[in-house]
């Protein structure tokens, strides 16, 4: 009876996935004008079954919010923890941020900028989550590359400041694909890198 529980669970989320693939597909195609109706045409469905996986259209959009916060996670963390020293890691993570959000602007932009997304308290949790969770990362390794104590008021401003720029500045780079994206993040490290230069050989703690 358990492994008979534990295939049907597991057929269960695999079927999730198919579904939420097909989410994926029909928002890159339609944008924030992506329905519940043409999700579910999308995966070969009637509405109901949709329905019957996510509860209700913020279940499916809460489900999609969390699969690519969790995956722009990884990659972001992966830059994080990549060789070099410190402005070869913050350019490589403002490029891998910008890399991400444009290989699925569609989604970036629905599930960030929808009217119906931003609606959804739990899509709002996600992204609200994602962003503390990277501001919260980012002022853990501010506060080690510079020596300052735990806890510290400059990491965890400068961390939130971080994040809000860059993102302030993908959508802008998503919505007018100027400058070129090796330009974009060069600029964007020179500007931060700077004040890490100052901050580290002054020794300043805060």
């Amino acid at each position: 009876m358990a492994t008979r529980g534990a295939t049907l669970a597991a057929d269960r989320a695999s079927r999730r996935e198919d579904l939420l693939d097909a989410a994926d597909r029909s928002v890159a195609r339609d944008g924030a004008g992506a329905s519940m109706s043409a999700i579910a045409a999308e995966a070969g469905i009637t509405k109901p079954i949709l329905y019957r996986h996510f509860g209700d259209k913020s279940g499916l959009y809460a489900a999609l919010a969390e699969r690519h916060t969790e995956r722009l996670m990884q990659v972001l963390l992966r830059s994080l923890a990549s060789g070099g020293g410190p402005r070869e890691r913050i350019a490589a993570t403002i490029d891998a941020y910008l890399r991400a959000i444009a290989a699925q602007p569609q989604i970036y932009r629905f599930l960030l900028h929808s009217t119906e997304a931003a609606q959804a308290a739990e899509v709002r949790g996600q992204v609200q989550g994602f962003v503390e969770r990277l501001a919260d990362l980012l002022a853990t390794g501010i506060g080690r590359e510079l020596g300052l104590p735990p806890g510290s008021t400059r990491a965890r401003v400068w961390a939130r400041g971080i994040v809000g720029m860059v993102q302030a500045c993908g959508d802008s780079w998503i919505s007018s694909g100027t400058p070129r994206r090796a330009q974009l993040v060069e600029e964007l490290t020179d500007l931060l890198w700077g004040a890490y230069r100052d901050a580290a050989g002054q020794g300043r703690s805060g």
